[in-house]
C-alpha cells in the first residue's frame, strides 16, 4: 500500500475537496473532508426529462448540465458551510461517460481551479464508484474485491491500493444495467429500468421462468448479459404471438435472478480463489434489492465481509468523486488545464 500516512502528514491536517460529477444525467457537486467525511452532496437529477424519451438523450443532458452546474456547486458550498478559500483542491470526473456531459463538469472544474489557484485532480468515474464504499465504511481499506455494476459498466476488480486496480473480469457485451433497461422497456415499465424491474419483481416467483446464465469460456470472471436479455425478449415476443398472458412480476423476478446468479457466483469465486475476506459492490445496479440480498447471503455463507454503499451513493454523485479525488491528491496527482473529457477512458488509464 502506498504510504498515505506519510503523504498525509506532508499536507494540511484537514484536506477539503470539492467534487464535481456530470458524466451522464446527474449534475452533482459535493464537499468532502479527508476523503471520508461528506459535508455536502448535491445532486440535480434529469430522470423526469429523459423518461419521456425512454433513455438519456446526450444533447439534452449536456444542456441541462450547463443550466445547473453553477447552482449545484454554490449549493454544495453553502450546505457544507464552506467558502472557495476553504478548498484544497477541485476533483472532477473526466471519463468515462457522455462526452458533452463530461465537458461541462471538466470546464467548470478547470475554471474554478484557475480562478482560485487550486490544484485540479481528474477522477475516473469507476474509481469514484469504488470509493463510495469508503464513505460509509470507515474501516474499509485495500486490498479487497469489488463488483462494479452500472448502466454502462460491469467490472469485477481487485482493489490493490487506493487508485490501483486489477480487472479480473468484465462484461463482453451488454452491461447489467443496460440489460435491465432493455427488459424494462420491452415489458412496458419504462425508464429507468433498474428500479422499475426491482419493484415489479417483488410479487414475482424468481424460479417461474428459466433464463440462461451467460458463461464466457476463456475467463471465468467475465460476464455476458446479451444472452439473458435476448432470451427475455424472445419469451415476450413468443407470448405475444401466441396470445399468452405475460406475468410481469414473474418475468422480472426470473430475469433479475439470472442476473444476480451471474454476478454473485463470479464475485464469490474470485474471493475464494484469491483468499479475499472483503467484498464490496458499487454502481447504480448495486442498489438492486435482490442482488444485495443474494450477495449478503453468499458472503455470510463463505465468511466474507460484505460492503455496500447506501442507494444514494450507488447512483452517480459527487461525494464519491470527492473521496476518490482525495486519495488521488495524496498520491500526488495534479492535472493541468489541458485536462479533457475522455468518454472511453479505461480503468487504470491516465
Amino acid at each position: 500500500m502506498i504510504d498515505l500516512q506519510r503523504n498525509f502528514e506532508m499536507e494540511k491536517k484537514d484536506i477539503t475537496i470539492l467534487g464535481i460529477e456530470s458524466s451522464c444525467d446527474e449534475t452533482a457537486a459535493a464537499v468532502v473532508r479527508n476523503g471520508r467525511e461528506v459535508l455536502s452532496n448535491i445532486i440535480s437529477s434529469q430522470i423526469e426529462i429523459h423518461t419521456v424519451y425512454g433513455g438519456v438523450v446526450p444533447e439534452i443532458a449536456s444542456r441541462k448540465h450547463l443550466e445547473k452546474i453553477d447552482d449545484v456547486v454554490r449549493m454544495a458550498l453553502e450546505e457544507a458551510h464552506c467558502t472557495y478559500e476553504d478548498l484544497d483542491a477541485i476533483a472532477v470526473t473526466y471519463g468515462p461517460g457522455l462526452v458533452g456531459a463530461l465537458l461541462v463538469g471538466v470546464a467548470e472544474a478547470k475554471a474554478l481551479a484557475f480562478s482560485l489557484n487550486k490544484p485540479l485532480v481528474g477522477v475516473h468515474h469507476i474509481e469514484g464508484h469504488v470509493s463510495a464504499n469508503y464513505i460509509e465504511n470507515k474501516d474499509l481499506e485495500p486490498p479487497f474485491a469489488c463488483l462494479i455494476v452500472s448502466g454502462g459498466h460491469t467490472h469485477l476488480v481487485v482493489v490493490e491500493d487506493y487508485g490501483k486496480f486489477e480487472i479480473a473480469g468484465r462484461s463482453r457485451d451488454d452491461a447489467a444495467g443496460e440489460a435491465f433497461d432493455k427488459v424494462a422497456r420491452a415489458v412496458g415499465l419504462g425508464y429507468p429500468g433498474g428500479p422499475k424491474v426491482d419493484k415489479a419483481s417483488k410479487g414475482g416467483n424468481p424460479a417461474a421462468i428459466q433464463f440462461p446464465r451467460g458463461i464466457v469460456a476463456d475467463n471465468p470472471y467475465d460476464f455476458s448479459f446479451s444472452g439473458i436479455k435476448s432470451a427475455v425478449l424472445n419469451y415476450i415476443n413468443k407470448a405475444r404471438m401466441t396470445g399468452e398472458e405475460i406475468n410481469i412480476p414473474d418475468l422480472c423476478a426470473s430475469f433479475q435472478e439470472a442476473v444476480a446468479d451471474s454476478l454473485v457466483s463470479r464475485a464469490i469465486n474470485l474471493c475464494r480463489e484469491r483468499g479475499f475476506r472483503k467484498l464490496a459492490i458499487a454502481g447504480g445496479v448495486a442498489s438492486n434489492s435482490r442482488i444485495r440480498a443474494r450477495m449478503q447471503e453468499a458472503c455470510d455463507e463463505h465468511h466474507i465481509t460484505f460492503y455496500r454503499p447506501s442507494p444514494i451513493l450507488c447512483t452517480d454523485n459527487a461525494a464519491m468523486i470527492g473521496c476518490a479525488g482525495y486519495y488521488e491528491f495524496l498520491r500526488g496527482r495534479r492535472d493541468g488545464y489541458e485536462l479533457n473529457a475522455c468518454p472511453n477512458l479505461k480503468l487504470g488509464e491516465r
